[in-house]
């Protein structure tokens, strides 16, 4: 335990200190890199805790974030009061979605929940009268937006972006500590483990994975609404199919569960296809080498998957059983 609240102290003590010697722009890409940090914990928690993965988390961002833009630019709410409400309704939607998902696990699982991540940007073009169809809803220049402009507590625009994600992102990290240490947590592991023998012991299994795809999709709510402040704009473009794909990704090369990740993963959301994109002659904008590149280390790391976790689980017993 002391190791691990060691391990949090530092990484609140870089994320502190990181946004003031780099320029503005940056400080709001890593804002933007907080939000996938988040998104990524609830990944984690059906990936590593559930013994599921989910490749519908960009479904649930998109939810989060319209819901944050609808009542921001439509209905003049607060935009940090719209915080709460885009967990709660992603949440919601995560319950709804995940009923029919008690009955399958492993790869049926994971196509079931591909489809959120599918039906998602054409839902929203669908209901343009409420999500601007095709062009998206403004945020910008709105009385109920913070700081966009002007700053806030002496801050300037991004350093106000990047200490409002991050100092929402650790809150999330730690509420989600507490409930896997919880006896729900402990009822998720078993799960995981043996759904038998998790079953002999009283342990309600359609209860337990319903409520961890419900709180992970309300991470995932909580995500979209922090990248719908930070960018002041939202569209279907923003949340594409491939999206929930780079989650995932970035959730496995982070090896499920550390702070740090957790953080590794969303770096890599944001900037792999940069990177990628820095190769002569890929453009990163259309199918072609680049989508293969991502469609390939998917696949490599889905293969994978498997030895990660046996991997994570054993060097977490061994940390458990060592001495203190």
């Amino acid at each position: 335990m002391r190791q691990k609240l060691a391990w949090l102290a530092l990484a609140a003590i870089v994320l502190a200190a990181l946004p003031f010697p780099l320029s503005e722009p940056h400080t709001v890409e890593l804002a933007t890199v907080g939000a996938y940090f988040i998104a990524i914990l609830g990944v984690d928690l059906l990936g590593r805790h559930a013994g599921e993965v989910s490749l519908g988390h960009g479904g649930f961002m998109a939810v989060g974030a319209y819901t944050t833009a609808t009542l921001t630019a439509d209905h003049g709410v607060r935009d940090l009061w719209t915080i709460p409400a885009a967990a709660a309704v992603a949440g919601g939607v995560g319950l709804l979605a995940g009923l029919p998902g008690l009955r399958v696990s492993g790869l049926s699982f994971a196509l079931a929940s591909f489809g959120i991540a599918v039906a998602a940007p054409t839902t929203l073009r669908r209901f343009d009268h409420l999500t601007g169809g095709s062009r998206g809803i403004a945020l910008f220049g709105k009385s109920t937006q913070t700081g966009h402009g002007l700053g806030v507590l002496g801050l300037t625009n991004g350093q106000w972006l990047y200490a409002l994600t991050w100092t929402v992102g650790v809150a999330c990290f730690l509420v989600l500590w507490a409930i896997l240490a919880s006896s729900f947590g402990r009822s998720l592991h078993a799960v995981r483990d043996s759904e038998l023998a998790a079953a002999a012991a009283g342990v309600n299994r359609p209860a337990v994975k319903l409520a961890a795809f419900g709180i992970s999709a309300a991470l995932a709510g909580i995500a979209g609404s922090l990248l719908a402040i930070d960018v002041a704009y939202v569209s279907p473009h923003t949340f594409p199919i491939q999206l929930s794909l780079y989650l995932l990704v970035g959730s496995v090369a982070g090896l499920y569960g550390s702070i740090w990740g957790a953080v590794l993963g969303a770096l890599l959301v944001q900037y792999l296809s940069r990177l990628v994109g820095l190769v002569p002659h890929v453009d990163t904008s259309r199918a072609g080498p680049a989508t293969f590149f991502f469609g390939a280390t998917l696949v490599a790391l889905m293969l994978a998957l498997p030895l990660v976790l046996r991997s994570a689980d054993a060097i977490a017993r061994r940390g458990h059983a060592r001495p203190h």
